[in-house]
């Protein structure tokens, strides 16, 4: 037994039944010098042992390269005596370990590099898919079926990457998904073989691609609306003249929904809706209803006029809705998606502001060039239009009335500022009535007033002129009083044009003529005579120096 002892290439002790240690090797010597808290354990051995049972154990052992793992085999010889072997397995568990860490290490690295793994077979089935399963699918329902089945569109006889014969690095491929929704998939696949290169299937991982691919595009549609956005911005705002912002808004509107054309309307508070810009086919007078109907919805509009598709949202200044834009294409060739309507959203937000900001010029305008008072042109702006209009040399002959108020004065003196105002507001509405497309009227200050005739000889200005002066006879109530009523004196020029009148010509016969009529009593006309060309001088040659 001792010889058995001594040659147990680990340690081995035997044990008598009061646990005296009968005998020992060198490597259970230094086992228990080094450590004796694992020995009181081989009582507990040598109980299963008596018992009749030969059991193994394990205990740690502390040595000073660090713990061991012991693993003891009590068997019992005879009534008295228990030989106890122990094995090193320190180096067996820590390969053990190692290779269990190395494994789950493996596998938590492919789930967190990839979506899910794959491996098919000699049919090109699937094999295996990891337990998280693919595309919405569990493994059990992807097990045993052709990927062929996941195809988006039939490869025909293209093989897909999970057959391959090569190796596939990063691939990418569009997927179905568990309600046939698209997946774009990245896939990495290796192909098996056995060592008579026989191709056994293949494996390999993929990523779901698909929330960033749609981001991907989102953003890309985004940035291509913040451009067209930014372009149109930078035309409204680079252009001092409204009107003509809205004209190249409107081109560039187009343009950037593919559309066929586009129409941008201005809506006035009383609801009057008034063309400002358009671009393709002239849909005016068909879109009144649909923008009345569009100005009521926040979102976008998309009605089928005829063989056109349109699609129209409403404009907006400060919460107010002052317009809508328009935007329309053939029907049946691509509807308006998301994104159109996001980007006419866009575009109908800076169209508001620059209908606010075309109201504030017309207002500015209106401020600029007409009287407070009378609501007609003002002195400049009268004069300005007149020298335009003289310019002209298609027009015919035309006639300039000059008109005074008689006994104004004495209604500013006996009833007040007030009421003369009042007068003043109703000559301009006389003389406004009758004012035909070309004609032209102004106050030149005080109680004076113009109008200008445009296409109109001798008779007919006469005929305005005695409509004048019938109508201030209806306005008698304003007078100061009975003895001084109101009444008008009118002085007419008749032009002619390519005679070379320019404008001070003019007004100093028109003025001339009005005077004429004061003389012949307060309400009357006078016609001036015909513009007389002043001889240009010739000029003589200069004679030679002597």
């Amino acid at each position: 037994m001792r010889t058995i002892i001594s040659g147990y290439p680990d340690a081995a002790i035997l044990v008598s039944d009061h646990d005296e240690i009968l005998a020992a090797n060198a490597q259970a010597g230094l086992l228990l010098a080094e450590d004796e808290s694992w020995w009181p354990a081989l009582a507990l051995w040598r109980n299963a042992a008596f018992s009749g049972l030969q059991s193994t154990h394990s205990t740690p052992v502390l040595r000073p390269l660090g713990p061991s793992a012991y693993e003891w085999t009590a068997v019992l010889l005879g009534h008295s005596r228990l030989l106890v072997l122990g094995r090193n397995a320190t180096l067996e568990r820590q390969l053990r370990s190692t290779l269990t860490e190395s494994r789950q290490r493996y596998k938590d690295l492919v789930e967190v590099s990839s979506d899910f793994a794959w491996e098919t077979g000699p049919d090109s089935r699937f094999v295996f898919v990891s337990p998280q399963g693919a595309l919405g699918r569990p493994a059990e329902q992807l097990v045993g079926h052709d990927p062929h089945e996941l195809a988006v569109d039939d490869p025909g006889d293209l093989p897909l990457p999970f057959e391959t014969r090569r190796p596939v690095e990063r691939a990418e491929l569009w997927l179905r998904g568990v309600d046939d929704t698209p997946a774009y998939i990245q896939i990495s696949a290796k192909p098996l073989f056995d060592n008579d290169g026989r191709w056994l299937g293949a494996r390999g991982v993929c990523r779901d691609l698909t929330a960033q691919i749609m981001q991907d595009t989102e953003l890309a549609k985004t940035r291509n609306r913040e451009r067209v956005l930014d372009r149109i911005v930078h035309t409204l705002r680079d252009q001092l003249d409204a009107s003509k912002a809205l004209e190249v808004a409107a081109h560039e509107t187009t343009r950037a929904l593919e559309a066929t054309g586009c129409a941008i309307h201005r809506v006035t508070d009383d609801g009057a809706t008034t063309l400002v810009a358009n671009y393709g086919l002239p849909l005016d007078g068909h879109l009144t209803g649909l923008i009345r109907e569009a100005t009521q919805l926040a979102d976008p509009l998309e009605r089928r006029m005829g063989p056109l598709s349109l699609l129209i949202c409403r404009t907006r200044f400060r919460q107010t809705v002052n317009g809508a834009v328009s935007v329309w294409r053939p029907h049946g060739t691509r509807p308006w998606d998301d994104d159109a309507r996001a980007l006419i959203s866009g575009v109908a937000d800076r169209i508001g502001i620059t209908h606010a900001q075309l109201a504030y010029q017309e207002n500015l305008r209106h401020l600029s060039e007409r009287d407070s008072l009378t609501g007609l042109f003002n002195r400049r702006t009268f004069l300005e239009r007149l020298a335009e209009v003289l310019g002209w040399r298609d027009f015919g002959a035309s006639a300039l009335l000059y008109i005074d108020l008689d006994n104004f004065k004495a209604v500013n003196d006996l009833r007040g500022h007030h009421q003369g105002d009042k007068v003043l507001r109703a000559v301009a509405d006389l003389i406004a009535s009758g004012i035909r497309p070309g004609d032209i009227a102004g106050r030149m200050g005080g109680d004076e007033f113009v109008l200008w005739l445009a296409r109109t000889n001798e008779h007919g200005a006469s005929a305005v002129a005695r409509r004048l002066l019938a109508g201030i006879k209806m306005l008698q109530t304003l007078s100061a009083s009975a003895d001084r009523p109101l009444g008008l004196s009118i002085g007419i020029a008749i032009h002619q044009p390519g005679e070379g009148e320019g404008v001070p010509a003019l007004m100093e016969r028109t003025d001339a003529a009005m005077y004429h009529a004061k003389t012949r009593g307060k309400g009357n006309f006078s016609v001036a005579p015909p513009y007389q060309p002043q001889p240009v001088p010739l000029a003589l040659p200069e004679e030679p120096a002597s």
